[in-house]
């Protein structure tokens, strides 16, 4: 560690960390004696790289329920999982359902489509608090409607989205179900065959504690995407055409394997730890930061209320006091990490009734602790004080 160990960082819905340290082990080791080029070569170390990508898929099928670890195509974010499933099924004249929380890696490559090839976009409106009623998705479904979108949580109200009950619409009716768990996955439990999932887009980098540029994208087994990328995958080079064997149709070019070596690690960790372990602490502080900050005069809070379910995300607002002067006083001076602004999120802006002002954003991680919750209380007193609010 460096001199950063005594930030109280609470920045996790961004980036977890610190990461475990096998995470470091793991990508340190693959760039010492594992880095050659996974798929490229027989000779023992390009077999060691691709040992490192199949059992990290793996680690994956396990802790989401997914039959085949070869569904689960590699990539660089969330981002790239979510153009790849939007980009890869949607065609001309569809009809996507989508909900008013969504963050713009859904909202931009959905506006994208709409002006190139004229998909037709619903986004259905959810309650300040980010709650949506499954009514209102029965009610936009048209007979042109191909995919409905959903984030698992809101990135800045922290709720959790009726994922389960949304799926069981989508089989009635043949619609395929993509979900954006860019906030659950490794924090919330997801079975993507109980649930009825069709494609997952997930971070390596957040609640699965790996490294940054790693993630992954799941493709249920009974249908093709269009691949977003097209290129080497080191199997049926003589073809012109990009291969349909998975997961090599999905990841033209070199995959991060020291990166993907961390995930590994990271993943492994969760599985020890277990989703339910883990969401049940971060739910916990969570209460125990909702509660301290209802206690200071001036403050208002975003999302689900005290013990309501919902993600470590508490985001907030201070009187009059505006979100990136107040993220950079706590920064400078109680050396506390958190998020100002309108995080990629305009619309879930528009239904908390924050869209001028953008909000103060913290969130807990797997290695948070009650003191570090307890000194962003305090520190946040203080400054309502000073500020007179």
């Amino acid at each position: 560690m460096n001199n950063e160990q005594s930030v109280i960082y609470l920045d996790h819905a961004a980036t977890s960390w610190p990461k475990p340290p096998e995470v470091t082990e793991a990508v340190i080791n693959a760039m010492l004696n594992d880095a050659a080029n996974p798929g490229r070569g027989s000779h023992a170390m390009a077999v060691r790289a691709s040992r490192i990508l199949f059992e990290t898929r793996k680690h994956l099928a396990k802790l989401f329920n997914i039959k085949n670890p070869n569904d689960i195509a590699f990539t660089s974010n969330t981002t790239m999982s979510l153009n790849m499933a939007i980009k890869g099924w949607l065609k001309p004249g569809d009809h996507v359902i989508a909900t008013s929380v969504e963050h713009n890696s859904v909202r931009r490559p959905l506006y994208y489509l709409e002006q190139t090839i004229g998909i037709e976009v619903t986004y259905v409106e959810s309650d300040e608090r980010g709650f949506l009623n499954i009514d209102d998705v029965a009610s936009a479904i048209r007979s042109n409607t191909t995919l409905i979108v959903v984030n698992h949580s809101s990135n800045l109200l922290g709720t959790i989205m009726p994922v389960a009950e949304i799926g069981e619409l989508t089989k009635k009716h043949g619609i395929k179900l993509l979900v954006d768990a860019a906030q659950s996955a490794g924090i919330i439990p997801i079975d993507v065959r109980g649930m009825g999932i069709d494609m997952l887009a997930f971070p390596g980098h957040k609640g699965l504690l790996g490294p940054q540029g790693t993630g992954g994208l799941y493709i249920n087994p009974e249908f093709d995407l269009v691949p977003l990328l097209h290129g080497g995958t080191g199997s049926q080079s003589e073809a012109r055409e990009q291969p349909l064997v998975r997961p090599d149709r999905y990841e033209a070019g070199t995959q991060n394997t020291p990166g993907i070596a961390g995930l590994k690690a990271g993943v492994q960790y969760v599985l020890n730890e277990t989703v339910e372990k883990i969401h049940t602490k971060e739910w916990t502080l969570t209460q125990r930061l909702l509660e301290g900050l209802k206690s200071v005069n001036g403050v208002k809070l975003l999302g689900p209320d005290l013990g309501e379910q919902r993600t470590g995300i508490v985001a907030f607002n201070l009187g009059g006091v505006d979100p990136s002067e107040l993220s950079f006083i706590l920064d400078q001076h109680y050396r506390i990490a958190v998020r100002a602004g309108f995080h990629c999120t305009p619309l879930a802006h528009a239904c908390a009734g924050t869209t001028e002002t953008g909000a103060i954003r913290a969130s807990v991680g797997v290695f948070t602790t009650n003191e570090e919750i307890d000194a962003l209380t305090t520190a946040i007193k203080e400054i309502a004080q000073q500020y007179g609010v």
